[in-house]
């Protein structure tokens, strides 16, 4: 079963108050929607979106005891102004983000999301559509699937594991294909992480287009948001972590005239407050008990 990471100071800032409507954008298995139901019990109602329908199948069993004040969707938050619209959320009270992959779709679903096993290299979050990182791999050329490498996964050695993969003897169609093809670059040397983490980053941020539907998802979740509404997000690498924090910093400025400019002329008024100064990070309890929470981030705005 996943953990939900940071759940308690997501929840205390999302601000939950009973007869709200509130919207947990990356459903998973349904720990912080739980929460949610709880603290805005006896009325409050609850919004859940994922991509993945087996999380959704997960989800309803756990939320069960709360029927009739939860509506579970299988979409991508990109899509939250659409399924917020439909079912009646639009404007709620608050808007989760808990990003990347969780621990159910490392560790029992076989997705090929893990270096440690040998699965298909799937990597959708959506198994019923879309492109598998074997797919990306076969079509992309040398400099195409480099530069995939290189932008998501900040990888140093971009341009030597593409090279490594496109030359191939066989298709790399399997997670222990494409980490032997990643090892035979690195020649054994190791560091603290593996070194084929930040290439399976890549994969799956192109699998998935992940950034754009955090831009798209993020901009959705403030249109929906009633004024006083709660923003929080929950971030695991360096890349979505600065869309967020571009995002809240730019919704959050008030006058853009040039600084010689006297007077204001470009009536811009900021449509949120941060609520976080620094990002929120997990305890070292968290930590020492959920090892994968280590590299989370929060960060939490108000709708003005």
């Amino acid at each position: 079963m996943h953990t939900s990471v940071l759940l308690d100071e997501s929840i205390a800032l999302l601000d939950i108050h009973p007869n709200g409507k509130y919207i947990d954008a990356t459903l998973g298995a349904g720990g912080h929607a739980e929460k949610m139901l709880e603290r805005s019990s006896p009325s409050g109602r609850v919004l859940g979106l994922d991509a993945d329908p087996r999380a959704i199948e997960l989800a309803q069993q756990r939320l069960g005891r709360f029927v009739g004040r939860y509506v579970l969707v299988h979409t991508n938050f990109r899509y939250i102004e659409q399924a917020a619209t439909e079912h009646d959320f639009n404007p709620c009270d608050g808007v989760l983000f808990d990003l990347g992959i969780s621990s159910m779709q490392v560790d029992a679903w076989a997705a090929g999301f893990s270096f440690r096993r040998d699965e298909p290299l799937d990597m959708r979050f959506d198994p019923t559509s879309g492109k598998t990182a074997a797919d990306i791999i076969r079509e992309s050329s040398e400099q195409e699937l480099a530069r995939i490498i290189w932008e998501y996964g900040e990888e140093p050695k971009s341009r030597q594991i593409a090279r490594a993969i496109k030359s191939s003897r066989e298709p790399i169609i399997t997670t222990v294909q494409l980490v032997q093809a990643v090892e035979s670059v690195y020649k054994g040397k190791r560091s603290r992480i593996h070194p084929a983490t930040r290439t399976f980053q890549a994969l799956r941020i192109a699998v998935n287009d992940e950034l754009d539907a955090l831009q798209e998802g993020l901009a959705g979740a403030l249109r929906v948001l009633r004024v006083g509404g709660r923003l929080v997000v929950i971030s695991f690498h360096s890349l979505e972590d600065r869309i967020v924090k571009h995002f809240m910093r730019e919704r959050s400025k008030g006058c853009i005239c040039p600084p010689e400019q006297l007077v204001c002329t470009c009536n811009h008024r900021p449509e949120i407050k941060v609520l976080t100064r620094k990002p929120i990070v997990p305890s070292e309890e968290e930590v020492k008990v959920n090892p994968r929470s280590r590299s989370a981030k929060l960060r939490a705005a108000e709708k003005l």
